[in-house]
């Protein structure tokens, strides 16, 4: 599995093992929202700021993504549904493992609503993605998440760990899912899930300290990273973001230090 080794190297520092992602798919979700008008510009920002890999769909790669400085890790992403849907939960494949090879993809993602009414058609996909990700070596990041009409709280840690443990078990490299609040109930998630876990950043928070309190109790409860978006790149200063919280994720730093990389 030399092949899958080396990619996941593009987006897992190979010193931390932990990972900033910062996910930029959202256009397709809720359209081009602040912060990723220009996706070239917001891009260049949080790489400038020292994220690991970016996230978002085929074809903001296929017009040109990149232009200019560092390199990052790219993760395509397979899935997709709007929020004009009758139903914003589902989502469809609308790319294949083997287009994001040819894009140059490091990895994979998929987005699964577990408690939704076409969680089966999608647990089908993670299957079929997985298969294929299997045959080239690609790793597979999957965003689990439990929403529906029977989920009365999808931040619930029983929610929580079912949703990384359906997404290990059915072949992610890498699982996303929410936080549950605290470094208790989150070491849960982590210890009963044997593949690295990340955290979703989640909608745009009040504060720079709200952000930092979560990522801080994440990571204390192992948590191998994190993938945020809106509270990046919609940042006043997303590089001076994304530089904090590779601190934190990378370097341990605490609260405090990150807050105050974020002001210098």
């Amino acid at each position: 599995m030399i092949g899958k080794k080396i990619r996941l190297e593009r987006i897992i520092d190979r010193n931390s093992r932990r990972t900033v992602i910062i996910p930029m798919d959202h256009g397709v979700t809720v359209g081009p929202i602040e912060g990723l008008a220009d996706m070239r510009t917001a891009i260049s920002n949080v790489v400038a700021g020292g994220a690991n890999a970016i996230l978002m769909h085929k074809g903001v790669v296929r017009a040109g993504h990149r232009g200019a400085g560092k390199d990052v890790g790219l993760i395509i992403h397979l899935s997709g549904g709007t929020s004009l849907s009758p139903d914003p939960n589902a989502k469809e494949l609308v790319c294949t493992v083997e287009e994001a090879i040819k894009l140059g993809a490091d990895a994979v993602s998929v987005h699964i609503n577990l408690g939704a009414e076409t969680d089966k058609e999608m647990l089908r996909q993670l299957g079929q993605v997985s298969e294929r990700c299997m045959v080239w070596q690609m790793p597979l990041v999957a965003m689990m998440y439990t929403r529906g009409l029977k989920i009365k709280d999808e931040y619930d840690v029983n929610n929580v760990k079912h949703a990384a443990r359906v997404g290990a078990e059915l072949g992610a490299d890498i699982v996303k899912v929410v936080y549950t609040g605290s470094v208790e109930s989150f070491a849960e998630v982590v210890q009963s899930c044997p593949v690295p876990v990340v955290i979703a950043g989640g909608p745009k928070m009040d504060s720079d300290e709200d952000i930092f309190k979560m990522v801080d109790g994440a990571l204390k409860a192992g948590a191998a990273g994190v993938s945020i978006g809106r509270n990046a790149f919609q940042h006043k200063n997303p590089a001076k973001m994304v530089q904090a919280l590779s601190k934190m994720v990378h370097n341990n730093a605490s609260i405090e230090k990150a807050i105050t990389a974020l002001q210098n």
